[in-house]
């Protein structure tokens, strides 16, 4: 039985310690390659701003810790990150973790949204996420529907303004797994039989890395520090070796509406978007 004290419950700041080998293996784990230097080489290494989704790994762990998830059942639905400081190279950084709601969406399942908050050793704030996790087993508990999904779909026969390919590996989701998610759906081809596909599949935030270094190089000159934030739904699985196509339509004031689909059209990244400074 999903335990719906949650809501409103907080941990307490958990440490995490960044260091030049994590970041550059965060950005070969999203496919950077030696044309993007600067995530790579401890020479002037920068964080890939996406690399905020690794710190708040363990903190939603200790968040969601025995309050009952049915794992089988559990959909990461949602992702958005808002950037507000570059992630420090080396030393401590702080986060904490948040259950905000619980809503009912009956057949559907419960959906649990989930906010973090990182702070650098003084205490400014680096970074927010904003988590959509769905339980498809635990709806139905009487609770309240929650507000409707906002829609962030391109405009209708109208170009997009960017369009990148990107090819993934067939070692994408192995390597990627190294930075925290060792899920054995991203490894173990028999669980990921079990679960409904036919082999390992990429993680969804995996995938997310690489639409916004499309962002990255397209609207923002190669400027991490211009990404500041960048949102999608996770509709559909991507497969290792498969190539990634992300396109973007400027809907004003640095605003972008973005999707990404896979080279036979599926769409992989929906409901999806930017924003980044000029």
């Amino acid at each position: 039985m999903f335990d719906l004290k949650i809501v409103g419950r907080k941990t307490a700041p958990i440490l995490y310690q960044c260091e030049p080998d994590k970041l550059i293996l965060y950005a070969l784990s999203i496919g950077c390659g030696t044309d993007e230097l600067e995530f790579l080489f401890e020479k002037n290494l920068k964080a890939f701003p996406t690399f905020a989704a690794i710190p708040c790994y363990w903190p939603y762990d200790a968040l969601m810790a025995n309050v009952g998830l049915n794992m089988p059942t559990v959909l990461h639905a949602e992702e958005k990150m808002v950037f507000h400081k570059p992630i420090p190279i080396s030393g401590a950084i702080y986060t904490t973790a948040c259950c905000r709601s619980v809503y009912d969406k009956g057949d559907s399942g419960a959906i649990i949204d989930i906010e973090t908050e990182t702070k650098d050793a003084s205490g400014e704030v680096l970074f927010n996420t904003y988590i959509v996790i769905i339980d498809l087993s635990a709806g139905n508990f009487g609770g309240e529907r929650g507000p409707k999904p906002q829609r962030n779909d391109p405009p209708q026969d109208v170009a997009p303004d960017f369009r990148v390919e990107q090819s993934t590996q067939q070692t994408q989701a192995a390597l990627y797994r190294l930075n925290a998610d060792k899920h054995p759906l991203h490894i173990d081809p028999e669980y990921a039989m079990r679960s409904g596909f036919r082999r390992p599949i990429l993680h969804g935030l995996g995938t997310m890395g690489f639409a916004a270094r499309a962002v990255v190089q397209s609207v923002c000159a190669g400027d991490p520090g211009r990404l500041k934030s960048i949102s999608a739904r996770f509709t559909d699985a991507v497969f290792p070796g498969e190539t990634l196509i992300t396109e973007g339509w400027h809907i004003g004031q640095g605003k972008y509406v973005t999707r990404t689909t896979t080279q036979d059209g599926r769409l992989v990244l929906g409901n999806a978007s930017a924003e980044v400074t000029a």
